[in-house]
């Protein structure tokens, strides 16, 4: 009797875990091979997950979403009796009863189950509101449009309105293009005087050391003596060229 009870909950076992390696994590139980429709990367969960997420969710479930939140309730229904089966087997013999590994696998089973469930009400709420946040932004469209149709002066109205806030956020932009020149040009200014008095300080400091006016005054004069001789030069060179074509 005892070994066709722990037959019993090896494969009530193994079907509880397969159930689970189907609705949660592809990697959490990798030691499962599970059945040839279940080997893709997304889960029933993930799949649910994405018709919280869609940027345009329909007013009205899909076929496809009623299809998977339909799989994962069959999957919690099954894993549910499972445990049951499981409960009522351990309830009945002594000596399981007695085994804290197995009170420990039923304990794991029970809370992966009720995570499951949790989950699945957390995502169909989440759906339930995203889809009422969408049918609430499209009615007030649709009453926009609609008084917008009925109403053409307010319809012109509103359009003069929109070309207008247009036209300050232009006007906006070109002052602040503005406000940016003239500050560029008044750090010009800023650093054009820095400059000056720079210019200021060194001629006087300069006249007040000794001899370096006369130093100053006759590199000046060897500078014009040299511009003078160079032009000199270039005249004769000239003259000669145009003497000799």
């Amino acid at each position: 009797m005892s070994m066709s009870t722990g037959n019993g909950w090896v494969q009530l076992r193994q079907q509880t875990r397969s159930l689970e390696a189907q609705v949660f994590t592809s990697n959490q139980y990798p030691i499962i091979q599970k059945p040839a429709n279940k080997q893709q990367t997304d889960t029933l969960f993930h799949t649910y997950s994405r018709f919280a997420s869609a940027s345009n969710i329909p007013s009205k479930p899909t076929e496809e979403e009623t299809r998977t939140e339909t799989q994962i309730q069959e999957l919690l229904e099954k894993r549910e009796n499972l445990i049951s089966q499981l409960t009522r087997l351990l309830d009945s013999e002594a000596l399981l009863t007695a085994s804290a590994l197995k009170q420990n696998n039923l304990t794991r089973h029970r809370e992966t189950l009720l995570e499951h469930r949790h989950t699945l009400t957390r995502l169909r709420s989440s759906i339930t509101e995203a889809r009422q946040r969408a049918n609430l932004l499209s009615n007030v469209r649709s009453d926009i449009d609609a008084y917008r149709s009925s109403n053409p002066e307010t319809a012109e109205a509103d359009y003069m309105l929109d070309e207008r806030a247009r036209i300050d956020r232009s006007h906006g932009v070109a002052d602040s293009v503005l406000s940016q020149a003239y500050a560029v040009n008044e750090q010009f200014g800023v650093q054009r005087e820095m400059l000056g008095n720079v210019h200021r300080r060194i001629v006087g400091a300069a006249g007040k050391v000794p001899g370096i006016n006369g130093l100053i005054g006759r590199i000046g004069a060897k500078k014009r003596r040299d511009g003078i001789i160079l032009g000199g030069f270039i005249a004769f060179c000239m003259l000669m060229f145009l003497y000799f074509t």
